[in-house]
């Protein structure tokens, strides 16, 4: 029961658990959004945010991406729950397919070998039966999201090559961003698919006149700049359901306070930024623009090493 002395953000908490008793929220369904809750409370972005995560952390809602926070009690419908009652047999493919379901929905965080069993309806134990271990799951993950597409045919110039594997990388981590935090680049995963892709890279830059030192560097390089920006793209997720912010809304959350700074004179060039029309910091931009930085430096490095670019 909300009094007139709750806090605003309880208010709303209040309000929210009501909806959900009365049945007008459903498991499943989509809570207001941070944005609708201000207008309809007439409250900040900041309290709206505090009383979603009031109700994350009572177990009362969950944010899921791409859909939003939802009521908790029953898998949204864009992630539904395969359950073996039919009999069908389980397969190592089907764990691993489950795991990487759970991980792209849920993060990292949220994947255990007790989940991943539930997710497809045997005991826990039973999962052992097929993947030793979670670490051993993990590697299989990895393994079978480079599987998903087949590797770039060869281009006729090195610089494509390597582009093409790059964007391809990317691409696979834009699908599944928890991909970044599992790849090593100082400890590489033995994984087969994965391990293709430095292969792929030292073929296109074999024969410029490079030493194989120098080869290996430059092709770990590379995988290093997509793997550190793609870092970014699981903490963007996460952040979103930690906070149920979007990014835009998280800046327009930050407002006063970067408004502050930026007035103090301190930032003068930060400051220059609100005169660029629609500026937006993409990491597909960050992406791109490092990756050419890159093969700029590379390209100079073959031409130092007179061996002409094929």
């Amino acid at each position: 029961m909300s009094t007139s002395t709750d806090a605003p953000y309880l208010r709303i908490a209040n309000e929210i658990r009501r909806r959900i008793a009365a049945g007008e929220l459903r498991p499943g369904d989509t809570v207001p959004s941070t944005r609708q809750l201000t207008r309809e409370f007439g409250v900040a972005l900041a309290t709206a945010t505090k009383a979603l995560a009031v109700l994350r952390q009572e177990g009362a809602v969950t944010a899921v991406p791409r859909v939003g926070t939802v009521v908790a009690g029953a898998p949204p419908a864009t992630a539904p729950r395969r359950v073996r009652d039919d009999g069908r047999p389980i397969s190592r493919d089907s764990i691993v397919s489950a795991a990487i379901r759970i991980a792209d929905a849920e993060g990292l965080d949220a994947l255990s070998m007790r989940r991943v069993a539930a997710d497809i309806g045997i005991p826990t134990m039973s999962l052992y039966r097929y993947v030793p271990s979670k670490e051993d799951l993990l590697l299989r993950m990895v393994d079978a999201v480079f599987a998903e597409d087949p590797l770039p045919e060869p281009a006729p110039h090195w610089r494509t090559c390597l582009e093409d594997l790059a964007h391809l990388q990317w691409a696979i981590c834009h699908r599944h961003p928890w991909v970044a935090r599992q790849v090593s680049i100082t400890r590489p995963m033995a994984v087969p698919n994965g391990m293709a892709h430095t292969e792929a890279s030292l073929r296109a830059l074999d024969g410029l006149g490079l030493d194989k030192a120098t080869m290996v560097h430059a092709a770990v390089t590379i995988a290093g700049h997509v793997v550190g920006t793609a870092l970014h793209l699981e903490q963007e997720v996460e952040a979103e359901q930690d906070t149920g912010l979007s990014n835009e809304e998280w800046y327009e959350a930050q407002d006063l306070t970067l408004g502050r700074l930026l007035a103090s004179g301190r930032f003068p060039m930060l400051a220059s930024l609100d005169e660029i029309p629609d500026f937006d910091l993409n990491l597909d931009i960050v992406f791109e623009l490092g990756l050419r930085l890159l093969l700029d430096g590379l390209a100079a490095m073959i031409a130092d090493a007179g061996s002409g670019a094929r």
